[in-house]
């Protein structure tokens, strides 16, 4: 009797904590993406194309990290450290299976303001020239460092605290304008930094309100009057071997680096991210935004205790991802094998790299960010909206700071489409119903086989575009799902894009539309009373990945500037009609075009 109650207790023990072993096993995946990847990683596909890709990117992120790290002001020693320990955070919490993450041009930027602030240049000389017991640096190169580590520590905590508190979901109100504005701002500042190492000319740290025009100023003075007297070549100089043991970043001076860590948290992982929502795109996976977050945040706060800079993605490093072939985050990992052997042998090899040519690294590392000029004329055939937030945004990143850019653009965007709302119109129940019925009395059954017609009737912009892809996707799986017969045509719906503006996340794995065999997908933007940059390319994303699918996709009742818009942003086939004029009008282009199919069938039989 006494066995059989412990047996039945053994099984009611088991059975309570099961779903919690569950729930903890699928919260680890989660926030543990390695345990997802590594877990069926295929050696004989992704090992070589890895290693490959693995030793390039070594190659630039010892160049970029000597470099970056000059440009936060600090050894650049250290900037190789940096190139090392968030690339290692990163493979294990980040989602961004080609993204290089480490030393950055924008961060370190960000940085060098608190670190001239604090320990200027001039106080050098009044620092007791002494050398530590770190790798023998100078107290005035530790200082340094123990600066730019503070603002790498506060900048993960506070992207973190963005974690905890799930504000990567807001993250649909960083439009790509914004971004792409923002982001050529803050190369256009880096750029103008390193004039004084491109043409070797000695010219004091200058930054804030500005910042940028004064630099210009003195560069085309110093460069007009020869007013410089020294043309010694200057180089890197020694770097010594090793890893020193981990430090905890001075906590005293972390108010006064609040600013430059805000800084280094938004900018930081509005770049990141993307870069990793465009690798997520073009390779076909999910991010999740507020996993990203957390990913950066650890990235960031582990690494301060190693005398790293602040980090993020770049994108010199990860466009070099894309094109040596990498599969995965391994790539990332063996670069970082090579860059240890860099750190414990080969460092004193580089004493006798000339300062401009990191600077010359910097610069062609930024080409990605400064070619984002070329934007301005899509915006302009777009959106002209879009086009003059991109401008404005832009100018306040160069006359400010980037974080300032940012939330002014986001602020104006924003305070835009609030006012564009109200203006929305949307198509009545009753006449919805009316166009079905006359649908169904014109055309044949035949031609109604797997036509799927759904009304858009809000404003499509970058606060519903995701959402409308989602809504979209689910329809059209709901539909292939349900048990409603083939011969009768889909019922038009009505999606309700706007009764939340939650960011939605569609995973391209879980929505595979008309599995079965061909059909056919209408558009009735009869509705769609406006429109942006972003909704556009949603569009367009929709068309691409839907004829990936197997499924045809026709736009009825679309004003010219929406052709003139989808046709500009996206690769559309000239040769394929897919705008019509009605409803109507695409039922009898699908209609014909699969009597052509059957007609070519019963000729090749």
């Amino acid at each position: 009797m006494t066995g059989a109650k412990r047996k039945k207790k053994s099984v009611l023990w088991s059975k309570m904590h099961t779903p919690h072993c569950e729930d903890f096993k699928q919260w680890c995946r989660r926030r543990l993406p390695i345990l997802e990847w590594a877990t069926c990683y295929n050696l004989k596909e992704n090992l070589l194309p890895d290693t490959v890709s693995g030793i390039m990117l070594a190659v630039q992120q010892v160049t970029q990290g000597l470099a970056f790290a000059v440009l936060s002001s600090v050894h650049p020693v250290f900037g190789l450290y940096g190139s090392l320990f968030p690339a290692i955070i990163y493979a294990v919490f980040g989602m961004g299976r080609h993204v290089s993450t480490g030393t950055f041009a924008l961060t370190s930027l960000i940085s060098a303001n608190a670190v001239e602030r604090l320990v200027p240049l001039s106080s050098q000389n009044l620092t007791v020239q002494s050398n530590t017991s770190v790798l023998g640096l100078s107290d005035f190169e530790m200082q340094r460092i123990s600066v730019a580590a503070a603002v790498s520590f506060l900048g993960g905590v506070i992207q973190v605290a963005m974690f905890v508190l799930h504000l990567g979901s807001a993250t649909f109100l960083l439009t790509e304008p914004v971004i792409s504005a923002m982001t050529t701002g803050a190369a256009t500042h880096v750029v103008t930094s390193q004039v004084k190492y491109l043409l070797g000319m000695k010219i004091p740290y200058i930054s804030g309100p500005l910042g940028f025009f004064y630099i210009i100023a003195a560069s085309f003075t110093c460069y007009c009057t020869n007013m410089e007297n020294t043309y010694g070549l200057e180089v890197v100089g020694h770097i010594p071997k090793g890893i020193p043991p981990p430090r905890v970043p001075p906590m005293r001076i972390l108010s006064a680096v609040i600013t430059e860590a805000f800084g280094v948290a938004f900018v930081g992982y509005v770049a990141s991210l993307a870069l990793a929502q465009g690798s997520a795109k073009k390779f076909k996976y999910s991010v999740d935004d507020n996993q990203e977050l957390l990913a950066h945040g650890l990235s960031n706060v582990i690494s301060s205790f190693f005398f790293c800079i602040p980090s993020a993605a770049a994108m010199g490093r990860t466009a070099g991802l894309y094109s040596t072939g990498a599969r995965t985050q391994v790539a990332c990992l063996i670069s970082c094998v090579f860059v240890l052997m860099v750190i414990y042998a080969a460092g004193p090899l580089l004493y006798w790299l000339p300062m401009c040519v990191l600077a010359s690294i910097i610069v062609v590392g930024l080409k990605g960010m400064l070619i984002q000029f070329r934007d301005l004329r899509k915006y302009w055939n777009v959106d002209k909206i879009d086009w003059g937030i991109w401008v404005s945004t832009y100018i306040f990143s160069i006359c400010f700071a980037a974080n300032v850019g940012l939330l002014f653009g986001v602020v104006c965007t924003v305070a835009i489409v609030i006012g564009r709302f109200p203006r929305a119109k949307t198509l009545s129940i009753k006449n919805m119903k009316e166009m079905e019925f006359k649908l169904k009395r014109e055309v044949d059954d035949e031609t109604l086989h797997q036509v799927k017609i759904i009304l858009i009737n809000n404003p499509l912009v970058f606060l519903n575009a995701k959402k409308f892809r989602a809504d979209l996707m689910n329809i059209i799986q709901r539909e292939n799902t349900s048990s409603q017969p083939h011969d009768e045509i889909s019922k038009c719906e009505q999606n309700t894009l706007l009764n939340s503006l939650s960011n939605g996340n569609c995973n391209e794995e879980a929505t595979q539309p008309c599995l079965n065999e061909k059909c056919s997908l209408i558009l009735d933007c009869s509705g769609l009373t406006f429109f942006d940059s972003s909704g556009v390319s949603m569009l367009v994303e929709v068309y691409t990945d839907s004829n990936s699918k197997s499924v045809d996709v026709s736009f009825a009742h679309c004003t010219a500037s929406l052709i003139r818009a989808m046709k500009y942003c996206g690769n559309l086939d000239p040769e394929k009609p897919i705008f019509f004029e009605s409803v109507p009008a695409a039922l009898s282009s699908i209609h014909s075009n699969k009597s052509l199919s059957k007609l070519s069938d019963h000729s090749e039989m």
